[in-house]
């Protein structure tokens, strides 16, 4: 499985020091070429790579951590997203009008067609994600939510394999609505910065 950030703002940098502790290989990429993005890359450790936007998409998971209004851009990189999995860690407050009425990863989903598409990784600040997510004797949590349960559970998998506990809330329209701003107010658990206990 090959993975690649498509953009390398804050959350960017941040999963990517999440791959980087893992020493597990990660393609970043963003609308700046690879060679503006290499020393930072570097920096964060020898398994995060810069590359343009075009090689980054050959990944077989795609992690959207651009600005909201910029994803349909990075969905026109392709001319169909058949096989590729998307996890969607953007936040909006755009009102459900501009979604069509749509949960916004639902609303995501539609310009990434054939995509499966999984809302994850978008609740915790930055910060947050760039750390050491096992503390206090537990694992940092990390919703998921997804209406296909066959992208979603390696999706968990991956978030496990980062040193997160996923939990998984169901459909995007359901458990998704907990973890996505609509209508000027943010999700019930945007922001919540929750610990699973080691069994």
């Amino acid at each position: 499985m090959s993975y690649a950030i498509i953009g390398f703002g804050k959350v960017g940098q941040a999963l990517a020091h999440a791959f980087a502790r893992k020493n597990m290989e990660v393609a970043v990429a963003s609308r700046r070429p690879a060679e503006a993005l290499a020393p930072q890359a570097r920096a964060i450790g020898p398994t995060v790579v810069a590359k343009s936007l075009r090689d980054a998409l050959a990944a077989d998971t795609i992690i959207l951590a651009v600005p909201f209004e910029e994803h349909r851009e990075v969905a026109k990189a392709l001319p169909n997203w058949n096989g590729k999995t998307v996890i969607d860690t953007m936040n909006t407050l755009a009102p459900p009008e501009a979604l069509d009425g749509l949960p916004s990863s639902a609303f995501v989903a539609k310009a990434f067609s054939g995509a499966r598409l999984v809302k994850g990784f978008n609740h915790l600040i930055a910060a947050k994600l760039a750390v050491d997510p096992i503390v206090e004797g537990g694992h940092r949590v990390v919703f998921l939510s997804g209406d296909d349960e066959d992208a979603t559970v390696p999706v968990a998998d991956l978030a496990k394999q980062l040193g997160f506990a996923p939990v998984k809330l169901g459909k995007l329209n359901e458990g998704g609505a907990l973890v996505q701003g609509r209508g000027g107010t943010w999700g019930r658990l945007v922001f919540q910065d929750l610990f699973k206990k080691a069994q």
